[in-house]
């Protein structure tokens, strides 16, 4: 009985080995693009980060709101770089690269009546610019 066992597997793993087969993969264009953007570096995910500070000065769940919140603080402060994070419900907007509390605190103060509900976060931050 063994024996005939051992023919039988014996007999299947060279057919199966011997075997080829063709795979058709069918997906959505879209996924290609995904995989392209997923890609892409980032500027600031390649410089150079450092322990920091920046401001948050508003979150929400609907992005909408937060892209709107962001667009009113561009046009105040073109140079002051934004940061857009999503951590389930919410999408965060953060403000600056500031190397100590006390320059997040000094914008703090101006944002006052604009963004009251703001408040400075201790995290990685990009080299501030030079201008």
């Amino acid at each position: 009985m063994k024996l005939v066992l051992t023919l039988v597997t014996t007999f299947l793993l060279i057919n199966i080995g011997l075997s080829q087969g063709n795979v058709e993969v069918i997906k959505d264009a879209r996924i290609d693009n995904l995989i392209k953007k997923q890609g892409e570096i980032v500027p600031p995910a390649t410089s150079v980060q450092i322990h920091g500070y920046r401001l948050q000065i508003f979150f929400d769940s609907n992005k909408s709101l937060v892209d709107e919140a962001r667009m009113r603080f561009t046009k105040s402060y073109p140079k002051i770089e934004t940061y857009i994070t999503y951590s389930a419900p919410n999408y965060f907007l953060r403000v600056g690269d500031f190397r100590n509390s006390s320059d997040a605190d000094r914008l703090k103060a101006e944002l006052g009546a604009e963004f009251p509900a703001s408040f400075i976060v201790q995290e990685k931050v990009n080299l501030p610019r030079i201008d």
